[in-house]
């Protein structure tokens, strides 16, 4: 089975291949508890007799558990934003907050084998929606001229980020582009590239006190921000693709939590990607 680029869905199909935490091993003692009845037929001790499978994963489960975290993330970004525009001088705190907290969690379910807990994803969704809604404060209303509306910014960044999730969904059901290992190798080769890059550029504006000839807004950030785009919206092919296996794999329901955490982690990516492309474009 193909990885996916995203760390959170790799762990998750990674965990599958042998059986999801245990899904498809069997139980131990298996045979031994079989016996003869006295036609010949087989028997089932009753004192070890295994467990009742788990509910088998479906598109339902995921789309279901994906809505929720989403749902959860939407409630703490507009509340975050609220609360901002009440006093600008927590869009710091917040953004700094849901920023840590969000990757600690991501780490945790990542290394951890937590992906299918729902705590640590919703814990994630409620603390990344308080960076979502502090930074989407920060690039609608700073980093822009006075003459843009910041929900008109921020809806259209919202329709941006929804409009290439559903249309690489369709791209994917088409098959348009083929997840194959060699494309599965060059996207993780670019996306390796720009964290590289990423990283680069915030140890010399940790340095020089600028933001850096990426994120500047000039011609080459805008360059960096598409191609940051273009690499977000071909990882929801491999995304999609781990889920397909996940459930044609017959791995249990509550994987559909780590679907929903990875599918998440690429949606806030791209919105933000998304945001701050517009305030490129519309700023002073």
């Amino acid at each position: 089975m193909r990885e996916s680029s995203n760390p959170v869905m790799r762990g998750v199909v990674r965990d599958n291949q042998t059986g999801y935490a245990g899904f498809g091993a069997g139980f131990a003692g298996a045979g031994q508890a079989a016996m003869m009845n006295q036609y010949g037929q087989p028997q089932v001790d009753p004192y070890t007799q295994a467990p009742p499978a788990a509910r088998q994963l479906t598109i339902d489960d995921v789309v279901t558990k994906t809505a929720i975290t989403l749902g959860v993330l939407t409630i703490s970004a507009v509340a975050t934003y609220a609360l901002v525009s009440q006093n600008e001088g927590l869009a710091g705190v917040f953004s700094a907050l849901g920023a840590i907290v969000g990757l600690v969690l991501v780490l945790v379910a990542s290394f951890g084998r937590k992906q299918d807990n729902p705590a640590i994803v919703l814990a994630y969704a409620l603390f990344e929606g308080m960076f979502v809604g502090s930074i989407s404060y920060v690039f609608a209303n700073w980093m822009v001229s006075g003459e843009v509306s910041a929900g008109a910014l921020i809806g259209q960044a919202v329709l941006g980020t929804f409009g290439v999730f559903f249309g690489m969904l369709f791209v994917y059901k088409v098959g348009a582009v083929r997840v194959t290992p060699r494309f599965t190798r060059m996207l993780l080769a670019g996306l390796i590239g720009v964290m590289v890059l990423m990283l680069g550029n915030l140890v010399i504006s940790l340095f020089t006190g600028e933001v850096g000839i990426l994120r500047d807004g000039g011609p080459i950030a805008i360059i960096f921000s598409l191609v940051c785009i273009g690499l977000a919206a071909f990882s929801f092919l491999l995304d999609f693709d781990a889920a397909d296996h996940l459930i044609r794999a017959g791995a249990p329901s509550r994987a559909a939590w780590g679907v929903a955490l990875g599918l998440t982690v690429t949606l806030v990516w791209l919105y933000i990607e998304i945001l701050r492309l517009l305030s490129y474009f519309n700023s002073d």
